[in-house]
């Protein structure tokens, strides 16, 4: 009996192996995909951030530009989504996997999805916070002339501290990642599961609950993200704090909600695209692979 038992260890360890790595994976073939499909619609919204215009007047911009100019600026966003969808669902997948296995955790069973995401969201403000610092400086059009190229962007990040370089606006990245993720795999499974239990697929029950999680997510954190997007683009030695920057931001927009929330409407359509898609090509994977 004890000479059978090892080989049912080890393809019960091997099983666990292969899961954790599906986990890897899908989580960054279903990110880039998605990336790719939603980036006009990010660089529309990214406009109005900055710029704080309409969204006609937006279109209008990326029109004039043209197509080439269109995808200026999507090689460090698909590499920080592709990237940051291995980890983000690898880490949670790993990270819960631990959680559940702690004899010792008091956090009860359905918190832990969202206590992992709460995790590898600062794990990601760590690791991708330069990529986003280099993408906002790219689609930004006050930059086009003194920064026209990726390395000549990544030039005069380096010469900078990394406070001020590559690591601008961390904090406030630090609270946006870590929150979203942890509401994003919180929400994520019982919306699945209530979805599903009114008879619909589960391909559509992963889009909706990717779509409805993301829209709660994209509320509650879009000053956050507009905040980033303004710090990140001044690419001047002079540094202002967060509290500065939250200042000047808020006088910027008038003291107005509603003008701070300007492009919240496609950050919205654009969030619930993208994690709609994320979530259900994912979901889809894992299903496959399990």
């Amino acid at each position: 009996m004890a000479g059978s038992a090892k080989p049912t260890q080890d393809e019960e360890v091997l099983r666990h192996s292969k899961t954790r790595f599906h986990s890897y994976l899908h989580g960054g073939t279903s990110s880039l995909f998605s990336t790719l499909i939603v980036f006009p619609v990010y660089k529309t919204v990214f406009r109005q951030q900055i710029h704080n215009i309409q969204v006609y007047r937006a279109v209008a911009q990326l029109h004039k530009e043209g197509l080439v100019k269109l995808y200026r600026g999507v090689t460090p966003p698909l590499l920080m989504r592709t990237l940051s969808g291995t980890l983000l669902f690898g880490l949670q997948d790993t990270f819960l996997r631990l959680l559940s296995l702690a004899s010792f955790s008091v956090i009860p069973s359905s918190v832990l999805p969202a206590a992992a995401g709460l995790g590898v969201g600062m794990i990601e403000a760590v690791l991708f916070t330069p990529f986003e610092r280099v993408q906002n400086v790219l689609q930004s059009g006050h930059n086009d002339r003194r920064l026209p190229t990726l390395k000549s962007v990544l030039v005069k990040l380096k010469a900078q501290k990394l406070a001020s370089g590559y690591y601008r606006a961390f904090l406030p990245i630090v609270a946006r990642n870590a929150l979203g993720s942890s509401l994003y795999f919180g929400l994520k499974g019982p919306l699945s599961a209530a979805v599903a239990g009114q008879g619909l697929s589960p391909l559509a029950s992963s889009f909706i609950s990717g779509t409805v999680a993301s829209m709660a997510i994209s509320l509650t954190l879009f000053p956050l993200s507009v905040l980033v997007a303004n710090m990140q683009v001044e690419v001047q030695t002079e540094v202002k704090g967060v509290m500065a920057c939250w200042r000047m931001l808020w006088n910027s927009r008038q003291r107005s909600v509603l003008l701070l929330y300007r492009g919240g409407a496609l950050v919205i359509l654009r969030s619930c695209i993208t994690w709609g898609i994320t979530t259900a090509i994912y979901d889809r994977q894992q299903k496959h692979s399990s």
